[in-house]
């Protein structure tokens, strides 16, 4: 059957125009769905005719190729490989570099970067909402109540997202992704004991997710192997969800809770015992880690800080790294005579008092070197006073001053006394060492020759 997909999606795909004319490729229960970039090149009548081809309908550059439930997820399959043979020079490159260890940060990135919208909107109603009770709002009130609502409420069933966008990633079907997080946060399951032991409802977190949505996606691949089309869209969905299930239960749910507690307790003994001293060497370090995409994978721990603690005391620390650039950037700009580095400082400090760092980081104190060191030097003493002080943050969300709104009522003005050491340290580090200014000269001609070539 593989063969017989394989050589269905070829003959699609030469009717289609060939690769070089494909724009993008989706598929849903039936239908092959594929935009061209043009559409005179297609081969219609070929493409209805093809043995297998049920039908087809298209409208201006997309087109609907129904195949059938069952061989529309076998033939998508080997449509996206042959997509994916012959790779250009620059997708060679690309194939080189991904390594296990960066193939495993793209994945965290495709899984968590589309919820951080919603997972920042929601940290911010839950902290405005702690700052209302602290002015006098009233706890028990309506409008708190509502507020408690819209804030919390993504943070209750986060799995289910956290399983949809796994399970996409993983190549299962998103629903089935969905499923595994209600696998593991269902209430339900608080009645049930295995082998002695009760289950908990929400046991192993987000890692608990994500190991579920990554077995069933799997298991889902490999019994479509098997199961005719005719009962695919019956029998292989029952069967993932069955077997998944019992495997969550039985042996991922009670690893992802090992593996969640043995990283919360990792960080949180390491900032305990280490103190300031463990603060100092996570903030500063955190701004190479930002530089390097490496931050991604944090996610999940910053999750697991909150599902198991209910607190986060790593957000804060790390978030000095922002807050020492902003520093170090504000030292680049009262010292430096070049105009244009200092426009940019001007454009990039509103965001990245805001937690956003990154036109900092590629704008300003990178190319110029020392000032990025520097900058990790004043993000130091700002985790230090933050570890010190046990500051804890009760949401996720954006770094910078924004972050206020979410920590912890009782740390709010220690998480700003940080921040405003972390200032005062990259800008006096970063004064003391200097740096290299930019020629104004040898600027303008550059930006003379940008403009001459464009």
């Amino acid at each position: 059957m593989k063969k017989d997909a394989r050589q269905l999606a070829a003959t699609i795909l030469h009717s289609l125009g060939g690769k070089e004319n494909i724009v993008a490729v989706s598929h849903c229960m039936t239908r092959l769905r594929v935009t061209v970039s043009d559409a005179t090149t297609v081969d219609q009548t070929s493409l209805q005719t093809s043995h297998g081809v049920l039908g087809m309908v298209h409208e201006n550059n997309d087109y609907q190729v129904i195949l059938g439930p069952g061989i529309v997820q076998k033939v998508a399959d080997q449509f996206t490989a042959l997509l994916s043979k012959q790779p250009n020079a620059k997708e060679i490159i690309a194939a080189r570099n991904r390594t296990p260890f960066k193939l495993f940060l793209r994945r965290l990135a495709s899984i968590f970067v589309p919820l951080i919208p919603a997972i920042v909107a929601s940290g911010m109603v839950a902290g405005i909402t702690n700052v209302a009770i602290r002015l006098g709002a009233e706890p028990s009130g309506t409008m708190i109540a509502l507020l408690n609502a819209i804030g919390w409420g993504l943070f209750a069933y986060l799995a289910v997202f956290v399983g949809i966008n796994a399970a996409t990633e993983f190549g299962g079907t998103p629903a089935l992704g969905g499923l595994a997080g209600v696998l593991i946060i269902n209430p339900a399951i608080a009645n049930i004991t295995i082998n002695g032991a009760a289950l908990v409802p929400g046991r192993g977190g987000i890692i608990g997710v994500l190991l579920v949505a990554w077995f069933m996606a799997w298991l889902e691949q490999r019994l479509r192997r098997f199961v005719p089309n005719a009962v695919d869209i019956i029998v292989t969905p029952t069967l993932t969800l069955l077997i998944g299930g019992f495997v969550t239960y039985f042996a991922l749910q009670p690893l992802g809770g090992l593996l969640s507690d043995a990283i919360v307790a990792f960080f949180k003994t390491l900032l305990g015992s280490g103190g300031a001293l463990a603060g100092f060497v996570l903030a500063g370090t955190f701004l190479p880690i930002v530089m390097t995409g490496l931050h991604q994978g944090l996610v999940p721990i910053h999750m697991e800080f909150l599902n198991t603690l209910k607190e986060n005391p790593l957000l804060p620390v790390l978030a000095m790294g922002g807050a020492g650039q902003v520093g170090a950037a504000i030292a680049v700009y009262c010292k430096t005579r070049n105009r244009r580095l200092k426009n940019v400082i001007k454009g990039a400090l509103p965001v990245g008092f805001l937690g956003i760092g990154e036109p900092l980081i590629f704008g300003v104190t990178l190319p110029l070197g020392r000032p990025f060191l520097t900058a990790c030097i004043g993000a130091a003493f700002g985790g230090a006073y933050q570890a010190s002080l046990h500051t804890a943050s009760i949401a996720l969300g954006v770094s910078g001053l924004p972050l206020a709104f979410l920590i912890k009522p009782d740390s709010i003005v220690h998480y700003l006394i940080g921040l405003v050491i972390a200032y005062c340290a990259g800008f006096a580090v970063t004064w003391l060492v200097g740096f290299e200014d930019l020629n104004e000269e040898e600027d303008d001609a550059d930006a003379l020759k940008e403009e001459t070539a464009c």
